[in-house]
């Protein structure tokens, strides 16, 4: 079975400042506000949901196509995804545009301040539905280019394609007829707690109701695990433990990229997210979303560490 993987590529740019924001900003003259924070580094690392998700997918073995875009600064990414076998098949580049980027500033006291540029992502990544074989393809729609987020879920439904609908940071933008229309008739929906929460308000739904659109429902609590929703059961899936949590940042892209490869292989629910929460554990040891790595016998030997 062939996965998809819709949803951004994006370049993070870390910058560290060594004070604390506050010591710098006069409260009386935020209207007029035009500071400057000189920051001892810069560290850049390849993100994206997209590339998150399927950096994970390479990990467990899986063969994952990307459909995004990226811009004309996209040589780094492509470098990397050609040196670690992730196909770049289906990635629409964007000439005139930077790739999606991020850069964000974190202070002494782990305060930030960032700012987004979409770039590439504001085009459609243009997945040609008619190519794809409905019985051998699963497609995971996470936060990306909006038109993508409001119109493959509709295109899955006309296809036949089961999908898995996961929001995420995209969800202040997308109204509540668009959102419902994406959940109704999604294999699965995935978000962390207070996503859910906000879909709740968003679309009037209850966590009841929401069975009689979605599939299943999986929610992802951080370092409190997950649960796995579905009409008649409710499920606890534990945490994994890590050598050490270096950085959160990415976890929940790698716990979607477990999940899925567990549903490639034809595994149960409550395993596929078990297999998530044991790729998420990697992810948090290593800084950046795409540093970390694992073979199949070390993933297996934490899979099996619990009872």
């Amino acid at each position: 079975m062939k996965i998809i993987v819709s949803g951004s590529l994006a370049y993070d740019r870390i910058m560290d400042f060594p004070e604390y924001f506050s010591d710098h900003i006069l409260p009386e003259k935020i209207h007029v506000l035009n500071v400057c924070f000189q920051v001892n580094s810069v560290k850049e690392n390849l993100g994206g949901t997209a590339g998150n998700i399927a950096h994970a997918l390479n990990l467990m073995g899986e063969t994952p196509k990307i459909s995004a875009t990226i811009g004309h600064d996209y040589h780094k990414y492509f470098e990397w995804f050609t040196k670690s076998g992730v196909s770049i098949e289906n990635i629409k580049i964007i000439e005139n545009e930077l790739t999606a980027g991020a850069y964000i500033t974190t202070d002494r006291a782990d305060n930030q301040i960032t700012g987004f540029n979409p770039g590439a992502m504001k085009y459609s990544s243009s997945l040609d539905f008619g190519k794809l074989d409905p019985k051998e393809t699963l497609v995971i729609i996470s936060p990306g280019n909006l038109e993508d987020m409001i119109d493959y879920p509709r295109q899955c439904k006309n296809s036949g394609i089961d999908y898995i609908f996961d929001p995420g940071q995209s969800l202040p933008m997308l109204n509540a007829k668009d959102l419902l229309q994406a959940i109704d008739g999604c294999r699965i929906l995935i978000s962390n707690d207070y996503e859910l929460d906000l879909i709740i308000n968003k679309t009037g739904l209850n966590r009841k109701t929401l069975f009689e659109h979605a599939g299943a429902v999986i929610t992802t609590l951080g370092e409190a695990g997950s649960q796995v929703f579905t009409s008649d059961n409710e499920i606890h899936i534990p945490v994994y433990k890590a050598k050490q949590v270096t950085d959160p940042t990415g976890a929940g892209d790698s716990y979607r990229g477990g999940l899925i490869s567990g549903l490639l292989k034809g595994k149960g629910l409550e395993e596929c997210a078990r297999m998530g929460s044991v790729c998420a554990s990697f992810a948090v040891e290593c800084y950046g979303t795409q540093e970390y790595s694992f073979t199949p016998e070390e993933f297996n030997q934490k899979f099996n560490s619990h009872d």
